[in-house]
């Protein structure tokens, strides 16, 4: 029963953890970002800045997660 854990594959733990999990953590930064925000008084333009700016890269990562589906990599 090497490579198991609960019974699942590592394969299979990997992908749980990079969808479900890396996505929850995505949207506890977005809201790290609008508490930022909000509490430096960004004002409308700020926020747009500072969530353009910090989720940017969020925003690749995702799209290369779409982008693998659609090719079928």
């Amino acid at each position: 029963m090497s490579g198991t854990i609960f019974g699942y594959s590592e394969a299979e733990v990997a992908e749980f953890g990079m969808t479900f999990l890396l996505g929850g953590f995505m949207l506890y930064m977005l809201f790290i970002i609008g508490e930022l925000a909000w509490k430096s008084k960004a004002g409308k333009m700020g926020t747009f800045i500072l969530f353009f700016v910090l989720a940017f890269g969020m925003l690749g990562f995702a799209a290369k997660s779409i982008i693998k589906k659609m090719w079928g990599i």
